[in-house]
């Protein structure tokens, strides 16, 4: 069969084979880019493999291009990678791989390029195109992986078990694969990771969290979670997420899976938004009901307090799996603290106060959370859909009010910690703190209007009850406001 190669890489594909010619090095394209090329997906990498020195390779290659681009060199791997024309390519030389039980770095020696297949992790990726005259478009598939991309499925070109135990990311990459292409997974390659999950200890956490970021980013994430769950890897790679699962039942009373509800939320949000740090916290959401599950005899079962120690989780959960513990840690812990609130205050008497904490609290990022909090709807009964909806549309006209009334979209208080100093002559001290927090409760309550006046009026009554006095006014500061 020969390959379809698009206009605009035909030129550089020529050019390349040229080069290989030149310097005695059969080449070949192999792996993702003719796999998403067959399947009509979009792809901007290449990896070339040649049966002698790729970075040699690359360097003549190089030198036919104009402008020379810049070649980065990885002679440990023996692999090249320069940009050309937004296309990232790759080379390296065929090889073959042995394997030490307790690593996955391999042993790597020169090969042929059926020894470069029989290394790749999947059939639909050991695909191979020829860059050679005698046979220039050739497709090379010697373990069925055309008839596998029609099958959509995810198989391992040799034993799964050897694939497996010789590097265990594959495993993680198998259901990646299967979640963004819309694969199955081979029976006997599934059957094989189950059996082989415990070798995915040996890969790092980075590696691992790669992974599952992938899997979050994908159309319906719940594809690949499920998938993680049946082969027992996320029991080891995510156990909180794992420990989700099940239904317990008390004198006829159950409570749902929070387990599948969470990925339903998560296909829910997907459709939504595509922010990663949103679909973390909405796969986290509910992470705390297992540590906070109740049952009462009259109120069923309960999971009172499940969106604070949630939060309070999240800092483990992202240094164990290597996230930056940072404003994105922040954002995800705010999302699960916050993620109950907004229904609490889905009824027609919800007051102005409550409206402004929660316009408070979550900040800019209260779309975010709306839409998190109804993605959090699983109902399957439709009256109960329509009424939470309502309620949902209910609050946002209502925060509209709010804000439009009181300015307090993305509000801060007026009356700032230097200011507090200023006026009183303090230094940063628990006085200062305070009179700050009884300033910002008083305009969220509503007992003072939300402008500088009022505000600078109630820092001065409130500095009088610790036994403060005012050195500075309110016309002092005039310039600063």
């Amino acid at each position: 069969m020969i390959f379809s190669i698009q206009p605009q890489e035909r030129k550089l594909f020529e050019l390349v084979a040229r080069c290989a010619l030149d310097i005695n090095a059969p080449a070949y394209v192999v792996g993702g880019y003719v796999r998403d090329r067959l399947l009509g997906r979009p792809t901007k990498d290449i990896d070339i493999v040649c049966v002698g020195d790729g970075i040699q390779l690359a360097q003549a290659l190089a030198a036919k291009l104009a402008p020379v681009p810049k070649i980065v060199v990885y002679r440990r791997f023996g692999t090249a990678m320069l940009r050309y024309n937004g296309i990232e390519i790759e080379f390296v030389g065929a090889r073959k791989e042995s394997y030490h039980v307790d690593s996955r770095k391999p042993d790597v020696e020169q090969g042929t390029l059926e020894d470069d297949q029989n290394r790749r992790d999947f059939t639909i990726n050991a695909l191979a195109v020829s860059l050679n005259d005698r046979d220039f478009g050739q497709i090379i598939d010697p373990f069925g992986g055309l008839e596998h991309l029609e099958q959509k499925l995810i198989k391992t070109p040799l034993e799964p078990g050897k694939t497996f135990s010789d590097d265990p990311l594959r495993m993680m990459r198998a259901v990646r694969f299967a979640a963004q292409l819309g694969f199955s997974i081979d029976k006997q390659t599934f059957a094989s990771i189950g059996k082989n999950k415990q070798r995915i200890h040996i890969i790092s956490k980075e590696r691992i969290t790669a992974e599952l970021e992938k899997i979050l980013m994908t159309p319906k994430p719940s594809t690949g979670f499920n998938l993680l769950f049946d082969c027992g890897l996320l029991q080891l790679v995510l156990p909180e997420l794992a420990a989700l699962q099940g239904v317990e039942d008390r004198q006829g009373r159950a409570h749902k899976d929070n387990f599948y509800h969470t990925l339903e939320v998560l296909d829910n949000l997907c459709r939504m938004s595509d922010n990663i740090w949103l679909r973390w916290a909405a796969l986290l959401h509910d992470i705390a009901k297992p540590s906070t599950k109740k049952y009462h005899p009259e109120a069923g079962w309960t999971f009172h307090g499940h969106e604070w120690l949630g939060a309070n989780m999240i800092p483990r959960i992202f240094r164990y799996l290597r996230l930056p513990l940072d404003a994105k840690m922040d954002y995800v812990q705010k999302m699960v603290r916050l993620h109950l609130r907004p229904i609490s205050l889905t009824k027609e008497q919800v007051t102005d106060s409550a409206v402004r904490r929660l316009l408070f609290d979550a900040g800019p990022d209260i779309s975010d959370l709306m839409r998190l909090c109804e993605s959090d709807i699983t109902t399957k009964n439709p009256k109960k859909m329509v009424r939470y909806l309502e309620g949902y549309q209910y609050l946002k006209e209502r925060m509209a009010q709010v804000t439009e009334a009181d300015r307090m979209r993305l509000w801060q208080p007026p009356v700032t910690g230097d200011i507090i100093m200023r006026t009183f002559g303090i230094s940063p001290s628990r006085e200062v703190g305070m009179i700050k927090t009884a300033v910002r409760e008083a305009i969220l309550d509503g007992d003072i209007s939300n402008d500088f006046a009022a505000g600078f009026q109630r820092m001065l009554e409130e500095g009088a009850k610790l036994g403060l006095t005012a050195k500075m006014n309110a016309a002092d500061f005039a310039r600063d406001v």
